[in-house]
């Protein structure tokens, strides 16, 4: 019976009329759903540059202050750890909204226009943090 059901969904057309749907898929595409993975991906970067700049940070630290641009690196990492925080945190309040709401279109454009500048900011001050040169320090054990 189940079987019936479903073979006789597909052929039936609707493939044809959706482009955005997989072969054999009835349902459509559901937006939140899109948008939602979409944020958790951006996540998943936002956690792995989160880790790099600890890394950063910790390599910097190892060095001491005696490291040509301890403060100016220091305030970089610092400034670029600020900025993903509040990214990540923009994106949870992102991923709640429901984006079938018309009333809240204009908030979520916002934040993500906001969420977008800042991780272009990110960017830019990674460059810098890159460009300065944070290395190990050589151990002799």
């Amino acid at each position: 019976m189940m079987m019936n059901i479903i073979s006789s969904n597909r052929g039936s057309g609707t493939e044809a009329s959706r482009p955005d749907a997989w072969p054999g898929s009835p349902a459509p595409l559901n937006i939140n759903h899109y948008a939602n993975k979409k944020s958790a991906a951006e996540s998943m970067l936002d956690v792995a540059l989160l880790m790099a700049n600890a890394s950063q940070l910790k390599a910097v630290l190892e060095q001491g202050p005696n490291f040509s641009f301890y403060t100016s690196i220091i305030t970089l990492i610092s400034i670029s750890l600020c900025l993903q925080v509040t990214v990540g945190i923009l994106l949870i309040f992102i991923v709640q909204w429901n984006l079938n709401d018309e009333q809240k279109h204009w908030r979520l454009n916002f934040m993500e226009n906001l969420a977008t500048g800042l991780v272009f900011v990110i960017v830019v001050v990674n460059v810098f943090i890159t460009a300065f040169g944070v290395h190990r320090p050589n151990r002799s054990d």
